[in-house]
């Protein structure tokens, strides 16, 4: 051989040895985020969730690629999205915003590992077969904001006693929404408390819904848990402050927006959970063995500066229950 075609060779075969390294390295594993709620009212959420990533050492961009999908609280968008994901295929599916993301993914696929974040039971949902040993593709932390109902009717009514008649908003596409009426209407019978039931699946129906506080004398509000009142929540502190209605929520940043009272679980610890989940299923965990994480960090949150608005003194002894006095 000569010289000059033996150099050719040789450098030929240094340019393309880079190549054949990067094509034998594994691919960035990617994540699938499906949630029913939106990217202006989870960015906290979401960041929250990335943290809990990191905590397993995966860094968005650096070893790890995260593909979002929102339903923006349309849960009939949720299977398609689900779907896309399959197709692709990812590595995980992660669901947050409630029952609908996860329902949607677990339908979609029995293969690919899902890690899901919802407020009620899993294994009353079809998720889980136990919260021990989910035992199939999915599992997660669960948030428990749909079984607390009772618990935030009774701070409401702790918080305006005179009310003998409270409103409970909630959203009948929620597949968990027959329960939430059983378990409020239960309450309020304990609690002596007249219920009006009032239903908004739209920005229309949420509207109609406070239109009708007044005719119908109800003196206090309870929002039920629920993906889609998250992607409204500007929208639901504006009106009950409108119609003057004492109003309580799940989650705490109902009160920093101008609510007047929240009750429910840290929702950003509850999303680093999620992440942490997240990272040990890339690591080879599988989430039939890995337990459903409950929820177990409550915040109830006061909005002073709302109450004096609405004329409320608030009882002492829930300022010295609270986690947390927004004056």
């Amino acid at each position: 051989m000569r010289r000059r075609e033996f150099i050719a060779l040789l450098g030929s075969g240094v340019a393309a040895w880079p190549l054949a390294v990067r094509a034998q390295q594994p691919a960035m594993p990617v994540i699938g985020y499906l949630s029913a709620r939106s990217p202006d009212d989870t960015a906290h959420l979401v960041a929250a969730f990335r943290r809990g990533l990191g905590e397993q050492g995966f860094v968005e961009g650096q070893n790890v690629t995260i593909e979002y999908q929102w339903a923006l609280g349309q849960y009939d968008r949720l299977a398609a999205m689900a779907a896309e994901f399959v197709r692709r295929p990812v590595t995980v599916l992660t669901t947050t915003g409630g029952e609908p993301s996860a329902l949607a993914a677990k339908a979609a696929t029995s293969t690919i590992p899902i890690v899901f974040a919802i407020g009620g039971d899993p294994v009353k949902r079809g998720l889980a077969a136990s919260y021990n040993r989910p035992g199939g593709n999915a599992t997660g932390i669960s948030l428990l904001t749909n079984p607390v109902e009772p618990k935030r009717l009774g701070l409401l009514h702790e918080l305006v006693p005179q009310a003998t008649t409270v409103g409970f908003l909630l959203n009948p596409t929620l597949p968990q929404s027959g329960s939430q009426i059983s378990d409020v209407q239960e309450a309020a019978r304990t609690l002596n408390l007249q219920v009006h039931i009032l239903r908004a699946s739209t920005d229309r129906e949420i509207e109609s819904a406070f239109e009708s506080v007044a005719p119908q004398n109800i003196q206090a509000l309870a929002v039920a848990a629920d993906g889609f009142f998250d992607t409204r929540r500007e929208k639901l502190v504006a009106l009950a402050a409108g119609h003057a209605v004492p109003t309580m929520y799940h989650f705490r940043e109902f009160a920093v927006a101008g609510g007047l009272v929240s009750y429910g679980i840290d929702a950003s610890d509850a999303y680093r959970l999620v992440g942490v989940y997240t990272g040990r299923v890339l690591k080879g965990d599988k989430p039939a063995d890995l337990p459903v994480v409950q929820s177990i960090k409550f915040q109830l949150v006061i909005n002073l500066k709302t109450a004096k608005t609405l004329g409320l003194a608030i009882p002492d002894r829930l300022l010295a229950l609270a986690d947390e006095v927004i004056e």
